[in-house]
């Protein structure tokens, strides 16, 4: 029998199935969407999808959807407590005391499994992406115990080799190299440049493979952390990843206005941490002791500065939390710079707030999109933020890349978090908070350059915008639970 003669013979019965199997999917998915999305927007957006895509929505939510109760999270869980046990570095260490106006942030950061506030730190803040790059690699060439390494980006071009070449230099003289990379974020990377790494002696790994089936092919809950930690006394992190782009090479994106941080001192162990627990979690090797955590006999600085870092296995949202109670505590001004800015309803309020009661709140985003969606979602938001008397710049030079939040000239968080649900529910992510003046100043005269280089929102222009554009943003907003 011949396919067609089977199929018109069966095609009541096998419609039948079909519509039974369409059936169940729907409402399983359906009930799995109310049982794990505790957002509501959340829950809408994915209960919409569901019902509006047959079986596809379905497939949608497996692949994107609920990170709760994901197996890989319930794993990383018990390890990072199995680590923490382990190792027992920085548990119950008090916070260095901080400005009493900023005891409300240090603790919200210290809150959970944070880590406290240290002082006696070094700060040095990289503004573009080459002297950024020589820092990291100056500081990778003085290595003498161990190299830790983690990126969301690692290209496999003339920056990838300059980094792996330098790694390898450090594996022949005895140095201990790790490697973490995001499966997605890092999915072009060259096997060579790993199997170079690995010839040399340096050890790499991925951060929750795709192709794992152990994870469910889990692509929506990825490691966008960028970290740079020597011999447990230097660390870098920031909105850098590693390619020629970052550079200004980029014929797509021109410029590449980032932002990064160099920090040295004790201030670098919590750093060290989240990337110890993050390589147990991707290899299962528990690294520990004092040659990760050096005590220092010299303080190298005065800045006080405090690691935050939050991830989808964590029901605190701890970058979260210090973005809101930053805004809500700005008595003059409060500056945001994110690349991607699509917030949940408690930020957009804060700054709404903030606007309404005379402080001075300004976003700088892009100007020229690398990705649609979330421009577009992001528009929608400017609508109520620019009602409210928050200005609204973009960045026209090239790609503005920096993820930054200033307060008043005394407070900041800088590091991989952008403003948007993405960052601060379903990646992981790690910034530092920031108590040093001259630091803050830095980043507020480099923040006052780039909005010489912006354009500012008129809100009567925007509000006339097309229609077609209005949809289309309204549209995208609909996503902006998953975006």
């Amino acid at each position: 029998m011949s396919f067609n003669d089977f199929f018109f013979r069966f095609w009541q019965d096998i419609t039948g199935w079909v519509l039974l199997v369409y059936i169940l999917v729907t409402i399983s998915t359906f009930c799995w969407v109310l049982h794990s999305k505790r957002e509501t927007m959340s829950a809408i957006a994915w209960s919409l999808t569901v019902l509006l895509f047959p079986l596809f929505g379905a497939f949608l939510f497996f692949v994107f959807g609920s990170q709760s109760i994901a197996r890989p999270l319930t794993r990383r869980q018990l390890q990072k407590s199995a680590y923490k046990k382990i190792s027992g570095e920085l548990d119950g260490r008090p916070s260095a005391d901080v400005p009493p106006r900023w005891d409300r942030l240090a603790k919200l950061g210290h809150h959970g499994e944070g880590f406290p506030v240290t002082g006696g730190n070094s700060l040095n803040l990289y503004h573009d992406g080459r002297h950024a790059f020589d820092a990291m690699l100056e500081a990778i060439h003085s290595a003498k115990h161990h190299v830790h390494m983690q990126f969301f980006i690692f290209r496999s071009d003339t920056s990838g080799e300059r980094f792996i070449d330098a790694l390898c230099d450090c594996t022949r003289r005895g140095v201990e190299v790790r490697f973490l990379y995001d499966s997605v974020g890092s999915y072009s990377l060259s096997r060579r440049l790993l199997r170079k790494l690995a010839e040399a002696g340096g050890r790499s790994a991925s951060f929750l493979p795709v192709l794992n089936p152990l994870y469910r092919f889990r692509i929506n809950l990825r490691n966008h952390r960028k970290i740079l930690v020597v011999d447990g006394r230097v660390g870098f992190t920031g909105g850098f990843n590693i390619g020629d782009e970052y550079l200004g090479l980029s014929r797509k994106f021109g410029p590449w206005r980032d932002t990064f941080l160099r920090v040295e001192g004790e201030g670098v162990h919590g750093l060290q941490r989240v990337f110890l627990e993050d390589w147990h979690f991707a290899t299962e090797e528990a690294v520990h002791g004092e040659r990760y955590m050096p005590k220092f006999e010299t303080v190298p600085g005065k800045a006080l500065v405090q690691v935050v870092h939050s991830g989808p296995d964590s029901l605190y949202k701890s970058i979260r939390e210090t973005y809101f109670a930053g805004i809500l505590n700005a008595r003059k001004r409060v500056w945001i710079a994110s690349p991607y800015f699509i917030p949940d309803g408690g930020l957009k309020d804060a700054m709404m707030l903030a606007a309404w009661s005379g402080v001075d709140v300004r976003l700088l985003c892009l100007f020229r999109p690398d990705k649609w969606l979330p421009f577009l979602a992001a528009r929608f938001y400017w609508t109520d933020v620019l009602e409210a008397g928050v200005k609204v710049y973009q960045y026209t030079p090239g790609m503005m890349h920096t993820k930054l939040v200033l307060v008043d000239g005394e407070w900041a968080s800088i590091g991989t978090a952008n403003m948007d649900n993405r960052s601060l529910y379903l990646n992981f992510e790690v910034n530092y908070q920031l108590f040093d003046q001259p630091a803050i100043a830095e980043l507020e005269e480099h923040y006052l350059m780039d909005l010489e280089s912006s354009v500012q929102i008129d809100p009567q222009v925007f509000s006339e915008r097309p229609l077609v554009a209005k949809l289309a943003e309204n549209a995208s907003r609909l996503l902006s639970p998953i975006l």
